[in-house]
C-alpha cells in the first residue's frame, strides 16, 4: 500500500517538476510560446548602447504597418560566429590592463553569461600584420640568407601577446573560431626582398606551403587549434606595410600544387579559404574554384567590403553553392562617425553579409591605444578599433562593439539563418538559434522613424524604430 501511495505521489508531482524544468531553462529569455519579444536597442545619438527595452508582445490584432514576415521553414547557411581582428597591437592594448580588469574584459567579450556580448570568431596575423608595432614573418633571416628547412622558423613576437591573450580567451570559450592570414611571407621569399608588396618566387611555393604547416602545428603546441587560413590577406594590394600581390592563377597554384597537398600529407584539417579581399573582384575567387587542382582543397572564400557590393557573394555561391562563404574584415575609421558607422556597417557588414551567405561577419581590430597605436611604418594610422584602451586602462567602447555585438549577443555558433522580408527601409536578417529562440538584427536605413510589424506564425507585435538605429529582437 506504501509502495502505491508513494507511485501516485511521484506520478501527481511529475508535471509539476517538467513544469519547473521548463521555466528554469528560459529563465530570462522569450520564447515564441510565451508571446514576449525581448529587444535591445543601439541609437545614433548613442543615448542607448545596446540597451534592453520594455519587451513586447505577439498577438493576433492587424494594421496597416509595413511588416517584416520571419519565416523559420526557409533556411540558409549556418553561422560559425562573429567577431574581430586579434592583433598583435589588440593584444598588446588588453596586455596593458592589470589582470582582474583583463579578466573581466574578456568574460565580457567572450564568455555567453549576463551582459557578455559572446564573441565567437577572431581572425589573426600569420606574421605581422600592418596593426603591429613593428614588421617581422616566424622566419626571418640575414639579407642575402634563405632557410629552405625553416631551421629557424618561430612564432617570435606573437609569444609575447596574441598567444598568451588567446590562451586566456580560449579558457573561457574553448570552441571559439580562429583563423589566420599572413599579411607577407619572409621577404626572403618574395621577388623584392622587401616586406612591401612583391610576389612570392615560385621556386618557394613549396617552402612556403611548409610554413603554413609549421604555424599551424606550432599553434597547435600552444594549445590554439587553427580553423581557417587564407593563402594571402588583400592579395590584390600590394601598398600596405607588410603586404604581397598575389593573383588568382597564383593562388590557384600555390593551393593546388602546393598548400592543399602539404595539408593533406601532414593531416591538416585546417580549411583553406581563398582571396580575402574586397567584393568588387569576384573574378578572383571564381577563377580559383574553378580550377580542377586548388578546387579540392578549397572550403570557400572571405571577403572584404572597402570596394564593391556585399551581393558578391551571393554571385560566388550561385556558381558554386557547395563551397563556403566569409567576410573577414571591416574597418571603422577615426574620421567618421558613430551614426555613419553604425548605419552602413550593420546593414552592410553584418545584415548583408549574411544574406548573402556569409557563415562568418568579423570587423577590423579588436583594440588600440587612444593614438590608434600601435601599427607598423606605412601601416593602418586611422583604423579604429572596437576598444579604445588608454594608458591609464580606462576602456572606451567604441562603435566597432556595438557594430558586432548586436549579432554576437544573440546568435551563437550553430545558429541558422532563416526567411525574412525586406520591408522599405528597414534592412534585416532572422536566424533560428540551437536552443529555438528566434533573433531578428533590424537597421533602420532611412531618415526617419519607422514604425512596423514583426511578423511570426499568424501573430504581430508592433514596434518603433529611429532613424539609423539598430535594434535585436528576440523571442
Amino acid at each position: 500500500m506504501k509502495n502505491i501511495n508513494k507511485k501516485l505521489q511521484i506520478l501527481l508531482l511529475l508535471p509539476l517538476i517538467a513544469m519547473q524544468i521548463k521555466c528554469g531553462s528560459s529563465k530570462g529569455t522569450a520564447s515564441a510560446n510565451s508571446g514576449k519579444v525581448e529587444s535591445w536597442i543601439t541609437t545614433t545619438d548613442e543615448s542607448s548602447k545596446l540597451k534592453k527595452q520594455d519587451d513586447l508582445a505577439f498577438s493576433t490584432s492587424t494594421n496597416s504597418n509595413q511588416t517584416i514576415e520571419v519565416n523559420p521553414s526557409e533556411k540558409f547557411q549556418t553561422i560559425e560566429g562573429f567577431g574581430f581582428s586579434l592583433t598583435g597591437g589588440s593584444a598588446q592594448a588588453i596586455l596593458k590592463l592589470d589582470k582582474a580588469k583583463r579578466e573581466a574584459l574578456l568574460q565580457e567579450l567572450f564568455s555567453r553569461k549576463n551582459d557578455a556580448i559572446g564573441l565567437s570568431y577572431l581572425r589573426i596575423s600569420i606574421g605581422a600584420s600592418d596593426l603591429n608595432e613593428k614588421v617581422f614573418s616566424y622566419d626571418d633571416m640575414p639579407e642575402g640568407q634563405t632557410d629552405l628547412k625553416l631551421e629557424h622558423f618561430n612564432l617570435g613576437p606573437d609569444l609575447n601577446d596574441v598567444v598568451p591573450v588567446l590562451k586566456e580567451i580560449l579558457a573561457i570559450n574553448p570552441n571559439i573560431k580562429i583563423m589566420g592570414s599572413p599579411w607577407s611571407p619572409p621577404v626572403w621569399m618574395k621577388d623584392n626582398g622587401s616586406s612591401k608588396g612583391g610576389s612570392l618566387q615560385p621556386k618557394y611555393y613549396g617552402v612556403y606551403a611548409e610554413y603554413f604547416v609549421k604555424y599551424i602545428q606550432a599553434m597547435k603546441s600552444n594549445g590554439i587549434v587553427i580553423d581557417a587560413i587564407t593563402p594571402q590577406n588583400e592579395p590584390l594590394h600590394p601598398g600596405n606595410n607588410p603586404s604581397m600581390y598575389m593573383t588568382a592563377e597564383q593562388q590557384a597554384d600555390f593551393i593546388g600544387n602546393h598548400l592543399g597537398p602539404a595539408f593533406a600529407k601532414a593531416k591538416i584539417k585546417t580549411k583553406i579559404i581563398v582571396y580575402d579581399h574586397n567584393c568588387n573582384k569576384p573574378e578572383y575567387p571564381l577563377t580559383i574554384l574553378k580550377d580542377a587542382k586548388a578546387n579540392p582543397y578549397v572550403t570557400g572564400s572571405a571577403f572584404h567590403l572597402y570596394e564593391g557590393d556585399i551581393s558578391a557573394l551571393s554571385k560566388v555561391h550561385d556558381a558554386y553553392p557547395n563551397k563556403d562563404l566569409y567576410f573577414t574584415e571591416q574597418y571603422t575609421g577615426s574620421g567618421s562617425s558613430f551614426e555613419s558607422d553604425l548605419k552602413w556597417s550593420v546593414k552592410n557588414v553584418v545584415i548583408g553579409s549574411m544574406r548573402n551567405w556569409s557563415k562568418n561577419a568579423l570587423s577590423w581590430g579588436l583594440a588600440n591605444d587612444e593614438y590608434y597605436k600601435p601599427f607598423t611604418p606605412g601601416g593602418c594610422s586611422t583604423c579604429k578599433g572596437a576598444l579604445m584602451i588608454d594608458q591609464n586602462q580606462n576602456i572606451k567602447r567604441e562603435v566597432g562593439y556595438y557594430i558586432i555585438g548586436h549579432a554576437s549577443k544573440f546568435v551563437p555558433p550553430g545558429s541558422v539563418r532563416i526567411g525574412s522580408n525586406v520591408a522599405g527601409n528597414l534592412y534585416n536578417a532572422a536566424f533560428k538559434t540551437p536552443s529555438g529562440q528566434i533573433v531578428l538584427i533590424v537597421e533602420n536605413d532611412g531618415t526617419s522613424a519607422e514604425t512596423f510589424n514583426i511578423k511570426y506564425n499568424q501573430k504581430q507585435t508592433s514596434t518603433i524604430l529611429n532613424a539609423g538605429a539598430v535594434a535585436t529582437y528576440v523571442w
